[in-house]
């Protein structure tokens, strides 16, 4: 194998639905597979929502930012997402086979893998870890999601402020931008808009957020629920 055919190796062994697969099998995957990279500068847009998922897109390097917006456009949040990591595979089958978030470059550079829906079909159909890890990450999102009705209800205004950014955040951990009025947030959690600012400014006040007009920052979202 040439230094193009180990670097490639190496950069699939660190991705999502590569990771565990045996050398041989990774060696026909490098070469009967066609992969289009791509490379993108800070702000550059890989994905807007609603765009059509034709594929697998996989970051190999850098940072993106998240953004997903509400129905009624009052709220919108943001989330860091560092490298490796796999964008929706869940809008490549079923009834919307749309991105529902826009994902932005947010580091110096961002580099890319795709596989076009095709060629995920055949990688499917041939290998079975390839084929079982897909169907882990996509069963896991939906056991965890229809766990959520089923969580006991929020007591405090506080434990609803999070469990609201947290219900809306797509990754359980790491920094998080919501922009949302504060009396939106307030009709969101059927509370006073006075009693919402009064403990946003309490968390404030322990260091695990900042608040500024429309706008709430979360540096780490772990760090909320403790």
């Amino acid at each position: 194998m040439d230094i193009a055919g180990l670097n490639m190796y190496d950069t699939l062994l660190r991705l999502p639905l590569f990771q565990g697969m045996g050398q041989d099998d990774l060696a026909k995957v490098v070469g009967h597979t066609r992969f289009e990279f791509s490379r993108y500068k800070r702000h550059d847009i890989l994905v807007q929502e609603g765009e059509p998922c034709r594929g697998l897109m996989f970051l190999t390097k850098g940072e993106i930012t998240t953004i997903r917006t509400s129905d009624n456009h009052l709220t919108e949040v943001r989330e860091q997402v560092p490298a490796p990591t796999l964008l929706q595979p869940e809008s490549l089958f079923g009834l919307t086979q749309r991105h529902s978030m826009t994902f932005i470059a947010s580091s110096e550079q961002c580099d890319t893998l795709s596989i076009s829906k095709e060629e995920a079909n055949r990688l499917l159909g041939t290998y079975e870890l390839f084929r079982t890890s897909l169907l882990n990450i996509i069963c896991t999102q939906a056991q965890r999601r229809s766990h959520l009705p089923w969580r006991s209800r929020p007591r405090s205004i506080r434990e609803k402020i999070v469990r609201f950014i947290s219900d809306h955040c797509q990754y359980p951990a790491g920094e998080k931008d919501i922009r949302i009025r504060m009396q939106s947030l307030a009709t969101e959690i059927g509370e006073s808009r006075l009693n919402v600012s009064r403990a946003l400014h309490a968390i404030k006040e322990e260091g695990l957020l900042s608040i500024s007009r429309e706008h709430i920052h979360v540096p780490r979202l772990e760090e909320l629920f403790g």
